[in-house]
């Protein structure tokens, strides 16, 4: 694309129709961030961008996306690079959780959310990283989940996926130790989002727009990683940890 968007630092997001991906969109637009938003739902990034546009962000990237789609997102980075004329921040947020007992979960389920959350996820470290390090510099933020931390009854798939996450990044910090590229790793609780209001219980749970803003002052301080928000979770990670399993185990 010829037309820029305005100065300033640029964040690119996956998964910015809804959920954390939209309310960081909108806390980064608050903070003076040229934004480039992509979803695979592009009438409700649209909203978004109008929304956004509306309320003084000026020009807003937008593309439709499915992460899934490796080549699609290599191609989609690259024209909001081209557009923003250069990505400081790229957050790969996108992903899905379907919940059920292994074995009972439909399998399709269980591929869906390994394909979006894993495979997805590490295209879009991919495309990140070849755009840093043309550029010299960037920060890769990884959106993980407290649910990487233990196994937990029916939510196999999506921690294991999460589980991936971090581990993919902790590889990724390593290779990029000491260079201009920053690696952030953040493992959200239960922030009040359509991923997870079907959950029987969701405990510490938050407003969605303090998520937002607390996932935000993390990335713009160029954390390593952190759980959202740090208390009590940083301290209930740990103990997921080492507590036995015939605590955890599910009873019927």
């Amino acid at each position: 694309m010829s037309v820029q968007c305005d100065s300033g630092k640029s964040v690119f997001i996956t998964g910015a129709s809804s959920g954390l991906g939209r309310q960081m969109a909108i806390e980064f637009s608050r903070r003076g961030y040229r934004l480039a938003l992509t979803a695979r739902r592009l009438d409700a990034l649209q909203a978004l961008q109008s929304e956004l546009e509306k309320n003084g962000a000026g020009r807003v990237f937008v593309a439709a996306l499915d992460v899934t789609d490796d080549a699609a997102v290599a191609q989609v980075l690259a024209e909001a690079r081209a557009f923003c004329g250069a990505l400081d921040i790229v957050v790969a947020n996108a992903g899905i959780g379907h919940h059920g007992l292994i074995g009972k979960l439909p399998f399709a389920k269980v591929r869906d959310t390994i394909s979006t959350n894993i495979i997805g996820f590490m295209a879009t470290v991919d495309a990140a990283m070849q755009c840093f390090r043309e550029q010299g510099h960037g920060q890769l933020v990884g959106i993980s989940s407290v649910a990487a931390f233990r196994g937990m009854p029916a939510t196999g798939a999506y921690g294991a996926s999460k589980a991936a996450v971090t581990t993919y990044l902790e590889a990724l910090r390593a290779e990029t130790h000491g260079s201009g590229i920053v690696v952030t790793t953040l493992s959200p609780g239960y922030i009040d989002t359509p991923l997870n209001r079907g959950a029987k219980s969701r405990p510490f749970v938050i407003p969605v727009e303090q998520g937002g803003k607390l996932l935000v002052d993390l990335i713009e301080r160029k954390v390593q990683c952190a759980t959202v928000p740090r208390w009590p979770w940083a301290l209930l990670a740990r103990l997921l940890t080492v507590l036995p399993t015939a605590l955890l185990a599910r009873r019927k």
